[in-house]
């Protein structure tokens, strides 16, 4: 299988001089063009051995600061964040016949910002993030929605469900941004953002 690129090119001259303001417009074109889910970005983690792990979440904000998502402490990407405080992100825009990938550190966000986005999440996620030991092991789905049905005795709708103290944001704070577009004959674009101090410097990478 194999898909022949013929996407308008990605130059140096036509892009923005801030990694989030090029993320930023690309983004909305995403958006704009019926790409499922733009948000959704896969998160590479890896724990203190340097053995790699993959999965996808969904972007819930982002700034000059970093790109946010949310998630258990407890997890496996919660553990090897706490081991190895290190992340990469890649915003497959397949559609588009383009990627971003995002490099850099991580960071817990604070308890304010948690709090203030869990009070936006539906009621049932709510709940779903008290009932889900995530990652951990279970005895079966009917383990799942035994504890949900508990939670939602004790927390009906309309009423307030405290955050989970377990649960929380992570910040990847960026060092590197990477935009890849698809060309003809495998020659793709690769312009990468790296971070100098407080500026950052564009250089183009071969396909």
């Amino acid at each position: 299988m194999r898909k022949h690129y013929s996407h308008e090119g990605l130059v140096e001259e036509a892009v923005a001089a801030d990694p989030v303001i090029q993320f930023t417009r690309w983004f909305h074109e995403a958006d704009e063009a019926g790409v499922d889910e733009p948000n959704a970005m896969v998160l590479s983690t890896a724990d203190a051995a340097g053995r790699p792990s993959s999965r996808t979440v969904l972007l819930k904000g982002y700034d000059r600061r970093g790109f946010v998502f949310f998630t258990n402490y407890g997890s496996r990407k919660g553990a090897e964040l706490a081991a190895n405080p290190y992340a990469a992100l890649l915003f497959p825009w397949i559609a588009l016949g383009r990627q971003v990938i995002v490099q850099g550190r991580v960071e817990k966000v604070g308890r304010d910002e948690t709090a203030a986005y869990f009070r936006t999440r539906p009621h049932g996620s709510q709940l779903g993030a008290w009932a889900s030991e995530q990652s951990s092991p279970v005895g079966g789905r009917e383990v799942l929605e035994r504890r949900y049905a508990e939670l939602e005795r004790r927390y009906p709708e309309g009423e307030g469900v405290p955050v989970p103290p377990f649960w929380g944001g992570y910040r990847v704070v960026p060092e590197s941004v990477e935009f890849w577009q698809g060309r003809e004959n495998r020659l793709h674009d690769r312009l990468r953002y790296v971070v100098e101090g407080e500026d950052w410097r564009v250089e183009r990478l071969c396909p």
